[in-house]
């Protein structure tokens, strides 16, 4: 098929080399001169596993461009661009939504399909419809679930489609059964919906996860007040079915570009439609997810003897999660500037987000790994449970370091390992 993708951010950069993957002929079309160079040239413009390599495989069949005229000779349009939390408010920030919508609309002809990806609070496909019908072509809304670091898979893979139509629209079905044809022979399930409910889809599971990583979180603050250990409290109740244990790993939170910024669009979606009562308990669970971040800094000045001012801390992570470089809301690096604010000398390393976060915050020193971070420090701090830091080896670290102090904020090290070689371990949730 030929397809159009607007917006080459994280999500269109991802779809588009991906549908070309599948054997669709596409182009990508972002409003960033120097990005799209870089996507032209087969290199991402940031850490995703396997996008550069997958960009250099579907050259022949995948151009970017910044002129909008270059969707003329598709007939589907992926839309894939950013809806970021207002400066001055918890709702979504649409801009690049409707910008997207108009730029294109002089290129569509009766017969396109316009499908949206991007996250929108609910009520915003059913408005833009109505515009796009105005040229003759169509609306559909296919909503993207990926985790970073598994991009690639789940747009190839996905563990489910959501198509939303308007009533009756079976030649939409038809268009987007066809773009995911391996998908779907492959049994991936395919929910054909309305409008509305394939909006809610994303930010209700977003909302749930949230609230399913801030309860055990809660969970871990009783534990901190008991002596429990939170960890196998998780075990414990994981095994129940009905809860599972994905996800209930209690820790520093979540963070990123999606969770904090879609609970809060959310909250402020169901505050317009006067339902806001239905997600009140989001505030808690957002509350409980910047706590943990407080509680960090916490047990880390109290590691080193009531006071930060003036210690060494070396700061184990800076994105948000492991398998990328992004810092948006990042609960490793807000703990960072934290420590820094506190008065200690704060150095931090990252495997891929160092330069991600020296932009938005150079305050901060700098290490190209662990081992430099570490040198004299008088606590390290695990903030990204990034595969390396998990295998540290607690004795080669010892003789860099002037104490043995570490504070692991995602409770991915095991405490008996570390204790045996001489260290002070402590974790949040676990005595």
């Amino acid at each position: 098929m030929r397809i159009s993708v607007i917006g080459c951010g994280y999500l269109g950069a991802v779809h588009a080399a991906s549908m070309a993957k599948l054997g669709h002929d596409v182009v990508g079309i972002d409003v960033d001169p120097a990005r799209v160079e870089t996507l032209a040239r087969g290199i991402a413009p940031f850490f995703e596993p396997g996008l550069s390599e997958l960009l250099v495989e579907a050259r022949d069949r995948l151009r970017f461009s910044v002129d909008m005229g270059a969707v003329r000779d598709a007939d589907l349009h992926f839309i894939a661009v950013g809806t970021p939390q207002q400066p001055d408010s918890n709702a979504a920030d649409l801009r690049y939504v409707e910008a997207a919508i108009d730029g294109l609309l002089p290129h569509l002809s009766a017969g396109d399909l316009v499908v949206g990806k991007s996250t929108v609070p609910v009520g915003t496909a059913a408005r833009l419809a109505e515009r796009v019908a105005t040229t003759g072509a169509r609306l559909a809304w296919n909503p993207e679930f990926l985790r970073e670091g598994f991009a690639i898979n789940d747009t190839l893979s996905p563990d489910r489609l959501v198509y939303g139509i308007a009533p009756g629209d079976v030649a939409a079905v038809t268009v987007l059964d066809e773009v995911y044809a391996g998908a779907i022979k492959a049994g991936t399930p395919r929910i054909v919906t309305d409008y509305a409910t394939a909006e809610l889809v994303k930010v209700a599971a977003n909302a749930f996860l949230a609230t399913k990583i801030s309860f055990i979180n809660a969970m871990a603050e009783i534990a901190e007040a008991t002596g429990a250990d939170v960890t196998q409290l998780a075990d414990a109740i994981g095994h129940d079915p009905r809860i599972g244990r994905r996800f209930l790993n209690a820790g520093l939170g979540f963070g990123g570009g999606c969770l904090p910024k879609d609970i809060r669009g959310f909250m402020a979606r169901a505050e317009e439609l006067g339902v806001d009562q239905a997600l009140s308990f989001l505030s808690e669970v957002d509350a409980i997810n910047l706590r943990r971040r407080s509680r960090m800094v916490d047990l880390t000045r109290e590691s080193v003897g009531g006071s930060l001012e003036g210690k060494n801390i070396a700061v184990f992570g800076l994105a948000f999660k492991p398998d990328s470089d992004d810092v948006r809301d990042s609960p490793a690096l807000d703990v960072a500037m934290h420590l820094l604010d506190e008065g200690a000398h704060v150095v931090a390393t990252d495997p891929k987000a160092i330069e991600t976060a020296r932009s938005k915050c150079p305050g901060l020193d700098y290490a190209p790994d662990a081992a430099t971070a570490a040198r004299d420090a008088d606590a390290i701090v695990v903030v990204t449970e990034w595969a390396q830091y998990k295998t540290l080896d607690p004795h080669g670290l010892a003789p860099l370091v002037a104490a043995r102090v570490i504070i692991d904020g995602r409770n991915c090290l095991d405490p008996a390992v570390w204790r045996a070689a001489g260290w002070h371990y402590r974790a949040l949730g676990r005595p």
